[in-house]
């Protein structure tokens, strides 16, 4: 059997460029709609026997009319088609509040045929699926939902994380116990698993992320394992069975992943023998190009400024950036009118200046180093850094969890 396999649409991501005028949808929302069309065409032209999407349709939970009307009749195509469907449930995906619907929840509601969504880890074996498959699903776990269910303090996160182990695997061994051997068995989930290369892109906070055991996933009863959440592409067991794959995101989310190449995965399973990924390189996805320069001197800046830019060629229909360090006193001599004029073919360009200042912490008249707790300390030197305001609760955050663990273990 042919399996396609896709993950990270994220199809509402819109934090650069313009509208498009004809359809009224942000160019970059067509940057992704154009990856998942190639994705949904290739399903269709090459008559596979079923397509998983392994979670995180949009970039949050609440996305709006026209994202999933747009998302909703490409999987449409695939129902039409006669394409038995898995759409699981991934953390931009799921609301935080219990009870509360999921952003691909209509798709269950009404019942669509040949799509299956999974919220809560599932079998769904051949005469669910329509094919001669078997898969077991495991959504993204919702650390707040199950302290909620197993009555637990968010600070005994080891506790949480160790009892979500223990019950996944054990759920896992039960649906692997009742599978049928003679039939391809795939475990899909989104998640992240221990021995993972993140991207740049990550954006999980220190001790809110389940990283799953690699020997839950790595066992031998599965003949593919079809991952998301992680948007670097990457086998975790490269040269064995079974093919243990994150295929990345469709698109280039932000600069984090400059540099990153994207795709999807077309695998051939056939009883008695190994299963065969044939990784799917997506070609019309747009370039992001990142450079960094320094200027120690005033001569000819602007020119070498450009010079730090690749050529026009280059830049043309990319999402440019250009960090710039340099003396405050060079300020006045950046031309930033001559340089966006330099990168007009671009799609889009940033220029960042990171302008030196000599700071000094300016403590309280009746403070001293000695008197202040680390968190304090912490922010006095997050501020005099020119951290932005957004970060420094996120970081301040981590910060206390650590020292909290630090504390636990004294």
């Amino acid at each position: 059997m042919k399996l396609l396999h896709f993950a990270d649409a994220h199809i509402d991501m819109a934090n650069y460029g313009r509208h498009d005028p004809e359809s009224g949808l942000p160019l970059r929302v067509l940057d992704f709609l154009r990856s998942l069309d190639v994705i949904i065409d290739t399903a269709i032209n090459e008559k596979v026997d079923l397509v998983i999407f392994a979670g995180d349709a949009y970039k949050d939970r609440n996305p709006a009319p026209t994202f999933q009307r747009e998302w909703g009749r490409r999987i449409m195509r695939l129902s039409l088609a006669g394409i038995p469907t898995v759409l699981l449930v991934g953390n931009h995906d799921l609301s935080p509040a219990i009870g509360r619907a999921h952003a691909i929840q209509e798709f269950d509601t009404l019942q669509v045929p040949n799509i299956h969504v999974i919220a809560k880890p599932r079998f769904l074996g051949p005469v669910q699926l329509g094919t001669q498959a078997q898969v077991i699903g495991i959504p993204w776990v919702s650390r707040s939902g199950l302290m909620a269910s197993m009555e637990t303090s968010a600070a005994e996160p080891e506790k949480v994380f160790s009892e979500i182990e223990n019950r996944l695997s054990e759920i896992v061994q039960e649906m692997i116990s009742n599978a049928d051997a003679s039939l391809p068995l795939i475990l899909t989930a989104h998640a992240s698993v221990q021995g993972a290369s993140y991207g740049a892109e990550r954006t999980v906070m220190l001790g809110a992320d389940l990283v799953l055991p690699g020997s839950l996933v790595k066992d031998t009863h599965f003949n593919y394992v079809a991952l998301g959440h992680i948007h670097k592409p990457q086998d975790l067991n490269e040269g064995f069975q079974p093919p243990v794959i994150y295929p990345g995101s469709i698109e280039r989310v932000d600069f984090g992943e400059a540099k990153d190449d994207k795709f999807f995965v077309i695998a051939t399973l056939e009883y008695g023998k190994n299963t065969k990924v044939d990784w799917r390189k997506l070609t019309n996805v747009r370039p992001f190009v990142d450079r960094y320069t320094k200027l120690e001197t005033e001569e000819n800046i602007t020119e070498r400024l450009k010079e730090a830019l690749p050529s026009p060629d280059l830049m043309k229909d990319a999402i440019v950036r250009l960090t710039v360090d340099y003396p405050r006193d060079f300020e006045r001599l950046i031309d930033d009118a001559e340089l966006r004029a330099h990168t007009a073919g671009a799609f889009e360009f940033h220029l960042v200046k990171r302008p030196q200042i000599q700071s000094r912490i300016r403590l309280p008249a009746d403070g001293t180093i000695t008197s202040m707790t680390p968190l304090e300390l912490l922010e006095q030197f997050l501020r005099v850094s020119h951290t932005d305001d957004t970060e420094i609760e996120p970081l301040q955050k981590i910060a206390r969890e650590i020292i909290l663990d630090e504390q636990n273990e004294n």
